[in-house]
């Protein structure tokens, strides 16, 4: 437990049998109370390598996409009575070592959502392919002007949330996809949910996974197509307080 609360590691698994061992053996057992890894039908022996790590394992009977594996993995943190969920995926792309930077920024109860970020600071820096590290910053800077909050970048899936706002936002609603993680941000916005980031050193190794160029081009304007209308919903909000 970290300040009296109870905080689960949640990992979306897809194909993490080669990393998923190096990713929990990094996670600070001391303080997280419960690791969760659920795997979505994948055709290696990621279930078998993550039971044998001692950690609860789930497996979806038929592919979620990975918003629907990662709605899994939140409900199940929350049937685990987590008041603090972190996010992390099992493939080392994301150092596990800032779970506890994440959970401790939430702790405070300053703040309930906290992204691992890869482009402030170090970050990614000499690591993230340039093809994937212009479109992140183009895209970010359009999303702040949207959002009305400043962020060094929204699509990590490296999160932390805390009880109350799962409990808050209907991500059960939301999509399958990949753009499931910024419909969960933009649903926090919208309930008045404050947000935060750390930066992430970034691992792209061969062992990683990694979203194909198309799908990260459809996820590019899934992006855009979500924020610019919370962008004018902003706006009316202003015009009715005025």
């Amino acid at each position: 437990m970290l300040q009296g609360k109870k905080i689960a590691v949640t990992m979306p698994a897809y194909f993490a049998e080669k990393t998923v061992a190096k990713t929990v053996g990094d996670i600070p057992r001391e303080f997280v109370d419960t690791i969760i890894l659920v795997d979505d039908c994948s055709k290696d022996n990621t279930v078998a390598a993550a039971q044998a790590l001692g950690i609860e394992v789930h497996r979806n009977e038929t592919n979620q996409n990975y918003g629907g594996n990662v709605k899994r993995c939140l409900q199940y943190a929350l049937d685990a009575g987590a008041d603090i969920v972190i996010q992390l995926h099992p493939d080392y792309q994301y150092t596990p070592k800032l779970t506890l930077a994440m959970a401790s920024m939430l702790a405070t109860e300053h703040w309930d959502l906290c992204l691992g970020v890869r482009t402030s600071g170090k970050g990614a820096k000499g690591t993230m392919p340039f093809w994937r590290y212009l479109p992140n910053r183009v895209i970010t800077a359009a999303m702040d002007v949207c959002l009305g909050v400043t962020h060094s970048e929204f699509h990590t899936g490296y999160r932390a949330y805390t009880r109350k706002l799962l409990e808050t936002v209907p991500f059960h609603t939301y999509r399958n996809d990949f753009i499931f993680d910024n419909q969960m941000f933009i649903g926090a916005l919208r309930a008045g949910f404050d947000t935060c980031e750390v930066t992430c050193p970034t691992s792209y190794e061969e062992d990683a996974s990694s979203i194909p160029f198309k799908k990260a081009l459809k996820y590019g304007v899934q992006c855009l197509k979500i924020s610019v209308p919370y962008f004018f919903e902003r706006l009316g909000k202003k015009d009715d307080a005025s």
